[in-house]
Protein backbone atom coordinates (compact mmCIF):
# COMPACT_ATOMS: atom_id res chain seq x y z
CA UNK A 1 0.00 0.00 0.00
CA UNK A 2 0.70 3.91 -0.49
CA UNK A 3 1.21 5.74 2.48
CA UNK A 4 2.73 9.10 3.76
CA UNK A 5 6.25 6.62 4.34
CA UNK A 6 6.00 5.79 0.34
CA UNK A 7 9.05 7.07 -1.33
CA UNK A 8 7.78 8.83 -4.21
CA UNK A 9 10.80 9.54 -7.73
CA UNK A 10 9.43 11.84 -10.42
CA UNK A 11 11.81 11.78 -13.25
CA UNK A 12 11.80 14.62 -15.74
CA UNK A 13 14.09 14.66 -19.04
CA UNK A 14 16.46 18.09 -19.29
CA UNK A 15 18.63 19.61 -21.97
CA UNK A 16 21.29 20.78 -19.67
CA UNK A 17 22.01 18.88 -15.66
CA UNK A 18 24.34 21.49 -14.51
CA UNK A 19 21.56 24.31 -15.04
CA UNK A 20 19.37 22.00 -13.54
CA UNK A 21 21.55 21.33 -10.75
CA UNK A 22 21.83 25.45 -10.26
CA UNK A 23 18.48 25.96 -10.31
CA UNK A 24 17.36 23.19 -7.76
CA UNK A 25 20.41 22.72 -5.52
CA UNK A 26 21.95 26.60 -5.75
CA UNK A 27 18.29 28.32 -6.19
CA UNK A 28 15.96 26.46 -4.32
CA UNK A 29 18.11 24.70 -1.78
CA UNK A 30 17.78 20.80 -2.60
CA UNK A 31 20.12 18.25 -1.99
CA UNK A 32 21.87 16.45 -4.44
CA UNK A 33 20.98 13.06 -3.78
CA UNK A 34 22.90 11.24 -6.46
CA UNK A 35 24.59 11.61 -9.89
CA UNK A 36 26.48 9.33 -11.87
CA UNK A 37 29.91 9.54 -11.16
CA UNK A 38 31.34 8.93 -15.26
CA UNK A 39 30.04 8.88 -18.69
CA UNK A 40 28.59 5.02 -19.36
CA UNK A 41 27.38 4.10 -22.68
CA UNK A 42 24.01 3.75 -23.53
CA UNK A 43 23.15 5.00 -20.25
CA UNK A 44 21.60 7.91 -19.07
CA UNK A 45 23.63 10.71 -17.61
CA UNK A 46 21.29 11.89 -14.32
CA UNK A 47 21.42 14.02 -11.14
CA UNK A 48 18.89 13.20 -8.11
CA UNK A 49 17.56 15.98 -6.14
CA UNK A 50 15.43 16.54 -3.33
CA UNK A 51 15.52 17.07 0.82
CA UNK A 52 17.84 14.60 2.56
CA UNK A 53 15.85 12.06 4.18
CA UNK A 54 12.88 13.09 2.50
CA UNK A 55 9.88 10.57 0.89
CA UNK A 56 10.40 12.23 -2.59
CA UNK A 57 12.67 12.86 -5.15
CA UNK A 58 13.56 14.69 -8.68
CA UNK A 59 15.26 12.42 -10.90
CA UNK A 60 17.04 14.33 -13.54
CA UNK A 61 17.91 12.62 -16.67
CA UNK A 62 19.86 13.52 -19.88
CA UNK A 63 20.71 11.20 -22.58
CA UNK A 64 23.34 12.27 -24.76
CA UNK A 65 22.92 9.69 -27.54
CA UNK A 66 19.37 10.72 -27.71
CA UNK A 67 18.37 13.09 -25.92
CA UNK A 68 14.45 14.20 -25.72
CA UNK A 69 13.60 18.10 -25.35
CA UNK A 70 11.31 18.47 -22.60
CA UNK A 71 7.41 19.36 -23.46
CA UNK A 72 6.73 20.95 -20.37
CA UNK A 73 3.03 22.65 -20.33
CA UNK A 74 1.89 25.52 -18.82
CA UNK A 75 0.08 23.13 -15.98
CA UNK A 76 2.72 21.14 -15.08
CA UNK A 77 3.69 22.21 -11.90
CA UNK A 78 6.29 21.27 -9.05
CA UNK A 79 4.74 23.27 -5.96
CA UNK A 80 5.89 23.75 -2.65
CA UNK A 81 3.91 24.61 0.00
CA UNK A 82 6.03 27.09 2.16
CA UNK A 83 3.02 28.26 4.53
CA UNK A 84 4.36 31.44 4.75
CA UNK A 85 4.98 34.82 1.90
CA UNK A 86 7.35 33.98 -0.58
CA UNK A 87 10.67 35.67 0.34
CA UNK A 88 11.92 37.50 -2.94
CA UNK A 89 15.20 36.91 -2.10
CA UNK A 90 14.62 32.78 -2.99
CA UNK A 91 12.51 34.24 -5.98
CA UNK A 92 16.19 36.70 -6.97
CA UNK A 93 18.28 33.21 -6.54
CA UNK A 94 15.95 31.17 -8.74
CA UNK A 95 16.22 33.88 -11.35
CA UNK A 96 19.75 34.36 -10.89
CA UNK A 97 20.20 30.15 -11.70
CA UNK A 98 18.67 30.26 -14.56
CA UNK A 99 14.77 30.79 -13.67
CA UNK A 100 12.54 32.81 -15.41
CA UNK A 101 9.20 34.13 -12.91
CA UNK A 102 6.33 34.12 -15.16
CA UNK A 103 2.61 34.19 -14.50
CA UNK A 104 0.62 31.21 -13.51
CA UNK A 105 -1.91 29.85 -16.13
CA UNK A 106 -4.31 29.17 -13.26
CA UNK A 107 -4.58 32.76 -11.41
CA UNK A 108 -4.70 30.76 -8.26
CA UNK A 109 -0.98 30.19 -8.12
CA UNK A 110 -0.58 34.15 -8.73
CA UNK A 111 -3.17 35.06 -5.61
CA UNK A 112 -1.13 32.95 -2.81
CA UNK A 113 2.76 32.40 -4.21
CA UNK A 114 5.28 33.00 -7.46
CA UNK A 115 5.42 30.76 -10.79
CA UNK A 116 9.13 30.37 -11.33
CA UNK A 117 10.31 28.36 -14.98
CA UNK A 118 13.16 26.21 -14.64
CA UNK A 119 15.84 26.36 -16.88
CA UNK A 120 14.26 23.48 -18.84
CA UNK A 121 10.37 24.98 -18.79
CA UNK A 122 8.64 23.39 -16.15
CA UNK A 123 7.01 25.38 -13.63
CA UNK A 124 8.43 25.84 -10.09
CA UNK A 125 5.17 27.31 -7.55
CA UNK A 126 6.19 28.80 -4.76
CA UNK A 127 2.56 28.94 -2.66
CA UNK A 128 2.44 30.79 0.38
CA UNK A 129 -0.29 28.20 1.84
CA UNK A 130 0.06 24.97 3.65
CA UNK A 131 -1.10 21.86 2.80
CA UNK A 132 -3.12 18.74 4.62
Amino acid sequence: MIDSTTHIRVARPSRDLAAAERFYVDGLGLDVLWRTAERVPGEHDLIMVGPRGGAWHFELTHDPEAPLDPTPTVDDLFVVYLGAPVDEELVTRLTSRGGTRVAAHNPYWDEYGVTVEDPDGYRLVLCERTWG
